[in-house]
C-alpha cells in the first residue's frame, strides 16, 4: 500500500509575521492569544493536513487556528534526548488524552486490577504467553513482508518444525527473539544486546549474512513508498553514538527528567526506527525493544498482547504517525498517541477475550449437565480441568474430593477416559489422569455444544 507524504505545516514564524504585519496586527495577535485555543483541535491531536480541511472557530482563519494550536502545544512540549539530523531534540506534549491513556494502561498492564484466572493461574498463564508470542512473531514479520499464512506459521512454531522458506524463517526468528526478551527483560540495555537481538531477528533472512547483528556502514538505506522517499535516516557514522544515547535513555539514567514508562518504551520504538541502524530488520527490532522496555518497567501484562496485529490492520496510520512526527517540528506526540491507543486497545481486547473464555467454561459445564449423563462429580472435574489443563487426577484424589468409595471414584474416571476426555498413564504404582489436550474442542464437538 502506497503511503503519501503528509502536507507540510506552514512555518510558525511566517504565520506570526503575517499576522502581526496585517491590518490591526498586534491587536489581532493578542485577540488570538485570548481565545485560549487548546492543543487538540476538535478534541483530537490533529496534524496540519487534517486541520486545514476543518472549519475553524468563529473569527479565525484556518492558519490562525493552527498557529494558536501550535502555541498551546509549544507551551506543553517536553524535550527528549533523541535528536534529529540537525541536532534538534524531539519533543512531546502530555495532553489530557495521552494522560488518560497512560493512566488506563498503567492500571491494566501493571496488573493493578482484578485479572482473570487464566492470567493469574500458573497452569494456564504460560499457554497464553506462548499464544501471544506466536501471534506477535507472525504479525510483526508480516508487517515486514512475510507471506506465510497464520495457520501454517502457528503449525510450524507449535510443532517446532524447521522453516521451509524466508517468510517462515522470519517468523521463527521473531518468536525466538520474543522468547529471548523474556529471559533478559531485567538486564540493562546495551549496544551489544541490541546487536544480539537484531542477529536473532534476521538470522538466515538477509541477502548478505554479514549484515546480521551489525550496524549498517553505508548511507544508501532509505524508507521508500513506490518512488517517494519517506525517510532518509541519519548518517552511518553517527549510529554508534546515537545507539549509546538511546541505551542511556532506556536505562533511565540518574538525574534525567521523569519520563513515563510507556512513553519511554514507545520512544525507543520510534528512536530505532528513526535512526534505522540496520540494513534490514529495523521494524522488527524496534517493536522487540518496545516489549523489552515495557517488561523491564514492570508492565508485565504486555507479554499477553500483540501490538503488531493491530498495527498491521492499520498500517497506513502507523506509518503516518512516523511522518507527522518528522514533518511537524519533531513532535513525537503523534507517534506516542497512536501507539498508546493501539496498546490500550490490545489490552482491552485481551481482557474481553479472557472474560469470554471464562464465561465459555461455565457455559460448557452448564450445557454438559443437560446434554450428557455425567454425574455431578464428573461435571465438577471437567469444569476444573477446563480451567487447569495441566492438572493431574488420581482415583484417590477424586475419592477424597467427593467423599466416595474407591470403586465409585475409579468408575467416574474410567468413564471419562473412555469418552476421550481424560488420558491416563501409569506412574509407579499409581494411575494418573490428565485432561485431553484439546478438551474444550472435544466437548463441543462430541456433545454438539454451541
Amino acid at each position: 500500500m502506497a503511503i503519501r507524504m503528509p502536507a507540510i505545516p506552514p512555518n510558525q514564524g511566517e504565520l506570526v509575521k503575517k499576522l502581526v504585519e496585517g491590518q490591526n496586527g498586534p491587536a489581532q495577535f493578542l485577540k488570538l492569544l485570548e481565545k485560549r485555543v487548546g492543543p487538540e483541535p476538535d478534541g483530537a491531536y490533529r496534524p496540519w493536513d487534517t486541520v486545514q480541511h476543518l472549519d475553524p472557530p468563529d473569527g479565525m482563519t484556518v492558519e490562525e487556528w493552527w498557529l494558536a494550536t501550535k502555541f498551546a502545544r509549544g507551551a506543553m512540549y517536553r524535550p527528549l534526548p533523541i535528536l534529529d539530523k540537525e541536532g534538534k531534540p524531539f519533543v512531546y506534549a502530555l495532553t489530557d488524552t495521552l494522560m488518560q491513556l497512560l493512566s488506563e494502561i498503567d492500571r491494566n498492564a501493571g496488573g493493578h486490577i482484578q485479572l482473570p484466572e487464566e492470567v493469574t493461574n500458573a497452569e494456564t498463564r504460560d499457554r497464553y504467553i506462548v499464544s501471544s508470542l506466536i501471534e506477535e512473531a507472525i504479525t510483526s514479520s508480516q508487517l515486514e513482508g512475510a507471506s506465510t499464512t497464520r495457520r501454517v506459521a502457528k503449525e510450524m512454531l507449535r510443532n517446532d518444525r524447521e522453516p521451509q522458506d524466508r517468510s517462515e524463517q522470519m517468523i521463527r526468528n521473531n518468536y525466538l527473539a520474543m522468547q529471548h526478551i523474556q529471559q533478559i527483560k531485567d538486564e540493562k540495555f546495551t549496544v551489544s544486546r541490541i546487536l544480539e537481538l537484531h542477529g536473532i531477528v534476521t538470522d538466515g533472512t538477509l541477502d548478505d549474512p554479514a549484515e546480521e547483528g551489525q550496524f549498517r556502514t553505508t548511507d544508501d538505506v532509505k524508507v521508500w513508498s513506490d518512488d517517494t522517499i519517506l525517510h532518509d535516516p541519519p548518517l552511518a557514522v553517527e549510529i554508534d553514538e546515537r545507539m549509546k544515547r538511546m541505551c542511556d535513555f532506556a536505562n533511565e539514567g540518574k538525574g534525567e527528567p521523569y519520563v513515563h514508562a510507556v512513553i519511554r518504551a514507545i520512544t525507543l520504538h520510534f528512536w530505532l526506527g528513526y535512526v534505522h541502524p540496520f540494513a534490514d530488520g529495523n521494524g522488527r527490532t524496534a517493536r522487540a525493544l518496545f516489549y523489552w522496555s515495557m517488561l523491564k518497567s514492570g508492565l508485565w501484562l504486555v507479554q499477553f498482547v500483540s501490538i503488531s496485529r493491530l498495527l498491521r490492520k492499520a498500517w497506513a496510520k502507523y506509518a503516518r504517525s512516523y511522518l507527522h512526527t518528522e514533518t511537524d517540528d519533531n513532535d513525537l506526540t503523534y507517534f506516542l498517541l497512536y501507539n498508546a491507543e493501539v496498546l490500550h486497545r490490545a489490552i482491552n481486547g485481551l481482557m474481553r477475550y479472557l472474560t469470554r473464555k471464562a464465561r465459555d467454561v461455565r457455559q460448557i459445564v452448564s450445557l454438559l449437565r443437560d446434554a450428557t449423563n455425567f454425574n455431578h462429580r464428573q461435571l465438577a472435574l471437567l469444569g476444573h480441568a477446563l480451567k487447569h489443563p495441566l492438572a493431574r487426577y488420581s482415583i484417590k484424589s477424586h475419592q477424597v474430593s467427593h467423599n466416595v468409595v474407591y470403586e465409585t471414584a475409579r468408575t467416574d474416571l474410567a468413564a471419562l477416559e473412555n469418552c476421550g476426555l481424560l488420558i491416563s498413564s501409569q506412574v509407579g504404582r499409581k494411575r494418573l489422569y490428565n485432561p485431553a489436550r484439546d478438551l474444550e474442542n472435544r466437548l463441543r464437538a462430541e456433545y454438539k455444544l454451541r
